[in-house]
């Protein structure tokens, strides 16, 4: 099996590169890139992976493509994929316009995490895609983390703004948290550390354990501390329907720019 991954340099296009090589899922001959730049001599430690000019010469030399290209780009790359399977890594670009390609379409949505090889990519496969492409595309994702199949298209939208938010949320947090502290004179070194205990440490406690979140809160509740008085606190000014208002948001974003790419 030939893999052409298009975007080869580009975030996540890199990190899956970077993954099947690393992982041993793919050897560099497997490999047929593209990007916007020059080849690079040197792709994560090999030589040997072949550099495609464009993305007709990518398809001719590729059993499996993967487009991990900005939305944007989509309609410059003219791609012309009969036969293939085509796994696109894009938020926004519906299976009907993907279809246009001609290749059995999934849809995945990793996030950052791929660069770690922690990031959990559903993907939702479209007509004509074969058990074996559903086990190529499991496969695929494996070298970025983990991934589950969705039932429908319309739930990528949900994933796009939940896990593909990737630490864009934690991030806000700390910015948040940090900011607490340093407006009551605690230098900011010191500042960013403690942010970093609470919202990366303190999220190690629930590493493979996320459903257990629920018996978590309620035990903070439980000591009547000053958590239980935090969170009392973050519930009465709103931080649950905030986080809904901000899914809603990001997800309602992701289905417009979907309709808006639509063939007519």
């Amino acid at each position: 099996m030939r893999v052409g991954l298009i975007g080869a340099t580009g975030w996540l296009g890199s990190a899956l590169g970077a993954g099947l090589l690393a992982r041993g899922i793919l050897a560099p001959g497997e490999l047929v890139l593209l990007n916007r730049s020059a080849p690079q001599t040197n792709y994560h430690g090999h030589a040997n992976v072949t550099w495609a000019r464009d993305a007709a010469e990518l398809v001719a030399q590729s059993d499996v493509i993967v487009v991990s290209v900005r939305p944007e780009d989509w309609p410059g790359l003219d791609l012309r994929a009969g036969g293939r399977l085509v796994l696109s890594f894009m938020a926004g670009i519906g299976a009907a316009t993907l279809a246009c390609c001609g290749g059995r379409i999934v849809r995945a949505m990793p996030n950052a995490a791929a660069e770690i090889g922690a990031s959990y990519s559903p993907f939702w496969a479209g007509p004509g895609v074969t058990a074996a492409d559903r086990a190529t595309v499991r496969r695929l994702l494996s070298a970025i983390g983990s991934t589950d199949e969705l039932e429908t298209e319309a739930q990528i939208d949900l994933m796009t703004a939940l896990p593909g938010s990737g630490a864009a949320y934690p991030a806000l947090m700390a910015t948040a948290m940090a900011a607490f502290m340093r407006a009551r004179g605690i230098p900011e070194a010191i500042a960013w550390r403690a942010a970093e205990a609470a919202v990366v440490g303190g999220a190690r406690l629930l590493e493979d354990r996320i459903t257990e979140a629920p018996a978590l809160l309620a035990a903070y509740r439980a000591y009547r501390g000053t958590t239980a008085a935090g969170l009392d606190a973050a519930e009465a000014a709103g931080f649950p329907q905030a986080i809904e208002t901000a899914l809603a948001a990001a997800t309602e974003k992701a289905r417009t720019m979907t309709q808006t790419t639509a063939p007519t």
